[in-house]
């Protein structure tokens, strides 16, 4: 009915006992499957943690939980109502897991949070929500404690109807709907006068959304669809033991696959996707399980949805977590290293600095890219722009640089790209490997130029961790001889310029890990796997390097070249690890900018239709 619910634990106040009564307002109900999965229960695991409870609906699965229901029980069927899923269960529904609360039945309720506007206002003090950082809140804080956002009611019916009950619902809610003509005679989303609640409909609802043929995911949004398929409700095409990792490119599709053949755990499927965006948009929507993404993309997939499962760790040392086995693969750190962007030049292109960028050609490593993307517009590129004009960093680049190459950008920005080799047929400037410009390696390779010595960058944009590693790379992978670090310079923030080595003190700004991310039903999955095969590769070094590349003719495939292990991250927020500086930044970027991945993450079915 064009409405989002928050799924809400309520309880009332001095409830603490060790029993337990819990009311909830039916089965497989949204409310009651908790869409956000932020709570560690789910519905058909409940039973040990409760001694008694209401769960209208699952009599026929499994009657304990039934034991606090109030309707009336009979040996005849049609006059049987306990337990069921209708008005004649007394706690049936949002209102009657409050009512089951209330008269002191249970002990905490989950109902959604349009339930609370009926509880009066001089009673309103004797409730408390359940937060799930253990933490109570007033009911009036139900944004910010809350179990999870899920979708409002629909009206079904079968395929060949579906014209009639479209035209039937416009005809009906306008004579009779919130603004209807005839709401005086009656009154669609109003219950009250029969003497219950919520008949038909919803009575909150503002308006019926009439939708067109859609996709039910389009509805129920895409969390919601991968939270049911994760709990079973509805099959899945692969088996539950399979992990569906994201590639981008044919190189990170060679070195997953050999991955799969090098691992003894969970069977391992390597999807092709176009970007890291289109990564985001296919774990949404269950066609692949887990990415791993840079800080900047981390930041939209946590807007999407999704959560971290494990950190990659650039530290000297990893630390065995404790109370694991020595050796085992399991690490956690309360730190997270960071990686620095730099921005680089030929050491030959002496009047290049910071400040008179203007009319130059630029590197990106990729769009939205922590060093080719973000940092750089933080900085000033050339005196005479106007850093006010444009919050946008591809704007800000096609406005300061003659052309560029920042792959996943269009216009002038893609003008330096080269596209894939002849047999991948890629086109210029996609977000990906397959541009031959993409990346680290990538933006490297457009500041010296083609294997030709044409088709080049002034300055590129790009990270300090594996900088000399690609420098010499250039000659043994046969793309442009007899280029050495020292033929390549810093340009400092200050307008100075420096040796490769002072990156420390010559950088653009700090970028946090890569984020494995994954749907939230899948972190324990997802983390299980990661650390079988870490252990399972750590034991046999030379078959096969996670965090290795070169061999597959690029750099960082599937995960930073300088990682030295997963660290544990799935109890912590993604904002905590990307740490509040860097979110700060990435948020007021994204707030003038318009993104079409963070446009399809916020999609509202009550705004697209």
């Amino acid at each position: 009915m064009c409405a989002h619910y928050k799924a809400i634990a309520a309880v009332t106040l001095g409830s603490g006992g060790l029993r337990v009564g819990v009311c909830l307002l039916g089965f497989c109900s949204p409310a009651t499957t908790c869409p956000g999965q932020k709570s560690s229960l789910s519905p058909r695991r409940s039973v040990p943690f409760f001694s008694a409870s209401c769960i209208p609906g699952a009599a026929a699965i499994a009657p304990s939980l039934c034991t606090l229901c109030q309707g009336q029980k009979s040996y005849i069927r049609q006059r049987n109502f306990h337990c069921e899923t209708s008005h004649n269960e007394p706690f049936y529904n949002s209102q009657g897991a409050l009512r089951c609360l209330k008269t002191g039945k249970g002990e905490v309720a989950f109902v959604d949070h349009i339930a609370l506007d009926s509880i009066e206002e001089w009673e309103r003090e004797d409730y408390r929500l359940l937060c799930t950082d253990g933490s109570h809140a007033n009911l009036s804080e139900f944004q910010r404690c809350n179990l999870g956002r899920g979708p409002g009611g629909a009206v079904v019916t079968r395929v060949n109807y579906r014209k009639i009950a479209r035209k039937f619902l416009q005809v009906a809610q306008m004579a009779f709907g919130r603004r209807g003509r005839d709401r005086q005679r009656f009154q669609l989303f109003e219950s009250h006068s029969y003497g219950s609640s919520d008949l038909l409909f919803r009575d909150k609802t503002e308006k019926l959304a009439i939708l067109p043929d859609s996709d039910i995911s389009q509805v129920l949004g895409l969390d919601y669809v991968a939270l049911l398929k994760g709990l079973g409700h509805e099959g899945s095409s692969l088996e539950d033991s399979v992990i569906r990792w994201c590639c981008i490119s044919e190189a990170e599709q060679r070195k997953c696959e050999q991955w799969a053949l090098s691992i003894k755990s969970d069977p391992l499927v390597c999807v092709r996707a176009s970007s890291m965006s289109n990564c985001i948009k296919m774990i949404k929507r269950d066609e692949v399980d887990a990415v791993s993404l840079d800080a900047t993309h981390a930041f939209i997939a946590g807007k999407c949805g999704l959560v971290p499962v494990v950190a990659e760790y650039y530290g000297e040392k990893c630390i065995p977590t404790e109370a694991v086995t020595e050796g085992a693969a399991h690490f956690e750190s309360d730190v997270f290293p960071s990686v620095f962007a730099v921005a680089v030049v030929r050491r030959s292109s002496r009047n290049v600095f910071f400040g008179n960028l203007a009319g130059r050609r630029s590197c990106h490593g990729h769009m939205y890219s922590p060093a080719g993307w973000l940092m750089p517009a933080r900085h000033t590129l050339s005196s005479q722009y106007n850093s006010s004009t444009h919050c946008d960093p591809s704007k800000v680049y096609s406005e300061v640089f003659w052309k560029g190459c920042l792959p996943g950008s269009q216009g002038s920005l893609c003008k330096v790209c080269i596209g894939g080799t002849a047999e991948s047929g890629t086109k210029r400037c996609s977000d990906n490997h397959n541009e031959r410009y993409y990346g680290n390696m990538g933006a490297l390779r457009c500041l010296v130029g083609d294997p030709s010595g044409k088709t080049y960058g002034d300055v590129a944009f790009l990270e300090q961790h594996n900088l000399e590693d690609n420098i010499k790379s250039l000659g043994s992978s046969g793309w442009a001889e007899g280029w050495l670090a020292w033929d390549f310079e810093l340009l400092c923030q200050d307008g100075q310029r420096a040796s490769l080595s002072q990156w420390e003190s010559c950088h653009l700004g700090a970028i946090p890990p890569n984020l494995v991310m994954t749907r939230p039903i899948l972190t324990a999955r997802v983390y299980d796997f990661l650390m079988k095969s870490q252990e399972t590769l750590a034991a046999h070094p030379d078959e096969f390097n996670l965090f290795q590349s070169q061999q597959y003719g690029e750099s960082d495939l599937l995960f930073k070249d300088v990682t030295r292990c997963f660290v544990h991250t799935s109890h912590l927020d993604y904002r905590a690890i990307l740490g509040e500086d860097f979110y700060r930044t990435v948020e007021t970027i994204f707030n003038c900018t318009q993104s079409e991945i963070l446009e399809f993450c916020t999609q509202d079915v009550c705004t697209i239709f």
